[in-house]
Formats: C-alpha cells, structure tokens, sequence
C-alpha cells in the first residue's frame, strides 16, 4: 500500500475534479502492475495497472488507495468490473469512496464475485494523498495549503522590505515540488505590486505543472483569475488544490475565515526583526489559539527547517 501511496502522489494537482488514486497489482510475489490517475482524471489507476499486468493479474491481489469506483461512466467502464473481468483473487483498499455513486458498492460488487477485500489499510495516508477531492465534496472548496517562508522570529521580509532570499535553494526547490501539486496559487494585492511573482514551477521536468494565478483583489489585473473575497475560492472550476502564497494580510484572512486546511512553515537559521508573516488575527484571547493544528512532519531543507501542520479535527466545522 506504500507504494500505492507514492504511485497516488504523483497526479496530485492534476486530475480534479476526480481524485488522484494508486494501484499496485502483486502475483506470484512480484510486482505485476503499477498505475495512478492520469491528467484529467482519465483513465484510472487500477485500468492503468490491470493493462501492464495482463494475466499476470489472475489471481493476483491488488492495492488500491481508493475504493474502485462502481458507477457506470460514459469516460470508460467500472474499476470493480475490470477487477472483477481481470480474475484478481483479493482486494486491498485504503479508503472507502465517498462518491455516493460508488460509496461501499465497488466493495460489495467485488466481494459479490468471490474476491476477497480488506479495507481501511493506511486510510489516514490516503486521506491526505486526496485531500482536495474530499474537502471540495465535503465542503464545496478546495483543499486550501498557506505556505510561509520566515525567520526564525516569524518574519517574511525585512523593515525595508527586503525578502529575497530568506530560505536557502533547497528549501525553495521543494516550494515548487509543493507548487506542482496544485492546481491554482492565490496572493494578494500587496504582494502582486510588491512583488510580481512569477508563481511558475522552476523543477527540470515539472516545468509545465505551473498552477493557475488568482489574484484576491478588488481590482482587475492582466493574465490573473480574479476574486474579491477568500469565500470566492469555491467558485474556482476544476480546483481543488490551492495554495496561498502572501503575503501577511492574505494569510491572516484566510486563517481569520477559517479556510486554510494546511500550513507549511520554512524556517531558516536567521533573525530579522522585519516585517512579520501573519497579519492581526483579532484573536481576543490567547487560549483560543491554543489546539487548532498539529505536527504531521518536520524535516530539514539543507539549513532549513520545514514544519507541516494540520487544521485539527475539531476545527472543521466552518
């Protein structure tokens, strides 16, 4: 299921509105079959993975991070019948389909037809490898990631202004791994006049995977998707990934609305005494900022620090 995982991440950005899924198909205690959600959401992972394995895939098990969908589509035919037609012997599958055209009837079809099927395998992994599909079905937005880059005294720019660079090259490389994985990048006003940020992927190899600008702005600009308010972001077709870059008045209003899911925090080694990252909250107490995310990694970046929070479970409701 790791490898499933893995093979998951790979479309993550890509494939909405469908979610990006993994499947590893194993016969005979090899590695037959390997595929993920393909650009567009087409095809799956599992037709992908039952077209490399042939039949080798009789009688094989098969590692899927979602349930095979079970909904008739005019895109291509089930993902339970091709494993049902492929004669695999078992089933594994991470995360049950919320889709309520598939939820639980891609598991009992399966199981209708003799194959073993074991569920809830690395399901919290899973969550995260299609973390926008089921924000945006669960809460009519995207999955919403606040990226920061500071000191270790939480600034993002010197007194003056001053911002370039405060992290080192490693820890830029993987802002653009992370840039990759979504389909639009949001800032503000401040930072567009400041700044005009590119917000391409500067990767070898993932240089066309540049996510969608949008612009929070009362004002129109050239070559710039537009909204007026952080609420907006529901209304971005085909997102469900979004990652906010700036700058500090931005990620204060989205994080007052209540709409970021995750936050990357960048850490380099240096004190600035500048300009902070996060504008004013209006938090009136300082037990209220207490308990509402927490620590899912850390790792370093060459001298850097990356620190990845979690909005906390009792802090969905919006």
């Amino acid at each position: 299921m790791d490898a499933a995982l893995t093979l998951a991440s790979r479309g993550q950005g890509l494939t909405a509105p469908n979610p990006s899924v993994g499947c590893v198909i194993v016969g005979g205690g090899h590695v037959v079959g390997r595929g993920w959600t393909r650009p567009g959401g087409r095809p799956h992972a599992e037709a992908i993975a039952l077209a490399e394995a042939g039949e080798a895939a009789r009688g094989a098990t098969a590692y899927v991070t979602l349930e095979p969908c079970a909904h008739e589509s005019a895109r291509g035919p089930t993902c339970a019948d091709l494993l049902i037609a492929a004669g695999v012997a078992r089933v594994v599958v991470a995360l049950r389909d919320p889709d309520p055209r598939t939820d639980g009837k891609g598991i009992a079809r399966l199981a209708a037809a003799g194959i073993e099927v074991a569920t809830g395998i690395r399901e919290a992994e899973a969550r995260r490898t299609i973390a926008g599909f089921l924000t945006r079905r669960l809460k009519g937005r995207p999955f919403v990631t606040l990226k920061l880059a500071t000191s270790l005294d939480g600034c993002i720019a010197l007194a003056n202004g001053e911002s370039r660079w405060i992290t080192g090259p490693e820890a830029r490389a993987h802002a653009h791994l992370e840039r990759a994985r979504n389909e639009a990048i949001l800032i503000g006003r401040g930072t567009l006049d400041r700044d005009s940020p590119r917000l391409d992927v500067r990767l070898p190899g993932l240089e066309d995977r540049a996510p969608r600008r949008v612009l929070l702005s009362a004002r129109t600009a050239d070559g710039w998707h537009m909204i007026s308010q952080p609420s907006a972001i529901a209304t971005l077709v085909g997102v469900d990934h979004l990652l906010i870059e700036g700058g500090a008045q931005t990620a204060a209003t989205f994080l007052h609305n209540n709409l970021v899911d995750r936050l990357l925090l960048y850490r380099a080694p240096v004190v600035l005494g500048g300009k902070p990252g996060i504008a004013d909250l209006g938090l009136s107490e300082l037990s209220s900022a207490h308990g509402r995310w927490h620590l899912t990694d850390t790792r370093m970046l060459g001298s850097d620090r990356l620190e990845v929070y979690e909005r906390a479970s009792n802090q969905d409701s919006e």
